[in-house]
């Protein structure tokens, strides 16, 4: 699905080339086959919004949304397994995935990064892009409920991903959940994860001066004010 590739490039950190290869995306979007009409005009409109700001402005509220916090992390086991053990299979077992279908990772991302697991979901069948969406329909719900919360246009990006998936779940169907969270981007909670990194940074050099990708995943919001977990066996097609 062409559209997935779309959706998947609006996802990733804002940098010169989208703007350098803006039209290739609004052609992409004109000859989707796979959205309806209003799901394609949403997503226009949403690329020319962005592509008419400055990219200095995009990348700032791009990293405001997206790196402060688990809640609206675009790295999905986050959402799932948290800091067990379970995560890392699930890593190894989505990195196979990759390898089978003849995906090379880019050693900078996480294989779980949403960009990185539509870019996969591109490559295969429609049908088994379909199931892949299906199967973190619940995540992406949540991501785009807590968005809309905020008010932010990224959320219409999940709510395609979920068209695409031919699913019930919708940003709008969480509303209730996620107007019950508590928020883990406020400034409160950013300084009281800093506190408490600082004490684990001076642990942590104590004991080992590894720097792993792996390593700094398993940190990264280790003492975050932890959202509402989801069991992403609840989602597919309804």
């Amino acid at each position: 699905m062409i559209e997935l590739v779309i959706v998947s490039r609006l996802l990733e950190y804002p940098d010169a080339a989208l703007w350098q290869h803006q039209q290739e995306l609004f052609d992409a979007l004109a000859s989707s086959e796979n959205l309806d009409k209003e799901d394609a005009q949403t997503l226009g409109i949403f690329l020319r919004d962005l592509l008419a700001r400055d990219l200095l402005d995009a990348q700032a509220d791009y990293s405001q949304l997206f790196d402060r916090g688990r809640a609206t992390s675009l790295l999905l086991f986050e959402h799932v397994h948290a800091e067990s053990r379970d995560r890392g299979q699930a890593m190894v077992d989505l990195m196979s995935q990759y390898e089978k279908a003849g995906l090379e990772l880019d050693c900078r991302e996480l294989p779980d990064y949403l960009p990185l697991y539509l870019e996969y979901l591109s490559i295969v069948s429609d049908d088994e892009a379909r199931e892949g969406l299906q199967n973190v329909a619940p995540i992406l719900a949540l991501i785009g409920g807590r968005l809309k919360q905020r008010e932010v246009a990224h959320y219409q990006l999940f709510d395609a991903l979920l068209s695409l998936a031919e699913t019930r779940l919708s940003s709008d169907s969480v509303a209730k959940q996620v107007s019950g969270e508590k928020r883990d981007d406020t400034r409160q909670a950013l300084d009281a994860v800093w506190e408490e990194e600082q004490v684990k940074f001076i642990e942590d050099n104590a004991t080992s001066c590894d720097s792993s990708p792996m390593q700094q995943y398993q940190r990264r919001f280790s003492q975050d004010v932890a959202p509402q977990y989801v069991d992403v066996s609840a989602g597919g097609p309804k």
